[in-house]
């Protein structure tokens, strides 16, 4: 069955065909307008509020504006691997081979060296730092640099809180003195004499004497 019935009224045919007609074009554009309204660009569902994963042009620029970071500097108080050390981190020990002699044995003196900072340094251990001397009470007996000759340099690297040991040198138990390094010299006293062994080695702090007897 057709959709539209013959036009019946007082007016001629033709009129009432051109108002139906012109309903029919009213109906066909608000039909049109609907559905540009629900298809155009931003409407239903392109305007959910779901944020967009990728960067604004705003936040690119923002990336693009911060600076880069500086490389990391240490701290000019901050010790550096394999530097000078300093003299304050350096402990000196004053070390015996035993602590009481039979008479005519000789003490073999040496020392360790450790450094308390918390880094390799490197420190000058050789014989142009180092001093020995034996003393008892006030009385200085013995000293390494009366008759030292060949004085050498030696720095070595010193790991953090790992004491390394020099080689002993003896002592002939007789007082020393820059004028008889070719002639006798006049013994020390035993029957259980007390000595004490000094060492100091470069701007470090002086070990703290070490006590020994001499039988």
């Amino acid at each position: 069955m057709s959709t539209f019935r013959n036009p019946v009224g007082p007016q001629p045919r033709s009129v009432y065909w051109r108002r139906r007609l012109v309903v029919l074009l009213g109906v066909v554009a608000v039909i049109v307008l609907v559905v540009f309204l629900v298809s155009r660009p931003g409407s239903g569902e392109a305007s959910s509020g779901i944020p967009n994963p990728s960067a604004s042009p705003t936040q690119d620029a923002e990336s693009a504006a911060e600076p880069e970071p500086e490389a990391s500097v240490p701290p000019e108080d901050q010790p550096v691997e394999g530097a000078d050390c300093d003299p304050a981190n350096v402990v000196v020990e004053a070390i015996t081979d035993k602590a009481s002699y039979a008479p005519g044995e000789q003490p073999q003196l040496s020392f360790s060296i450790t450094n308390t900072s918390v880094v390799s340094c490197t420190y000058n251990v050789g014989t142009t730092q180092q001093l020995f001397t034996v003393t008892s009470g006030a009385d200085q007996y013995w000293s390494s640099e009366d008759c030292e000759t060949g004085a050498v340099d030696a720095p070595i690297l010193l790991e953090p809180n790992l004491a390394q040991s020099s080689e002993p040198i003896p002592w002939d138990r007789t007082r020393s003195s820059a004028d008889t390094c070719d002639s006798d010299r006049p013994a020390a006293p035993g029957g259980g004499a007390t000595f004490n062994l000094n060492v100091t080695v470069g701007a470090a702090s002086p070990a703290v004497p070490t006590s020994f007897l001499l039988n």
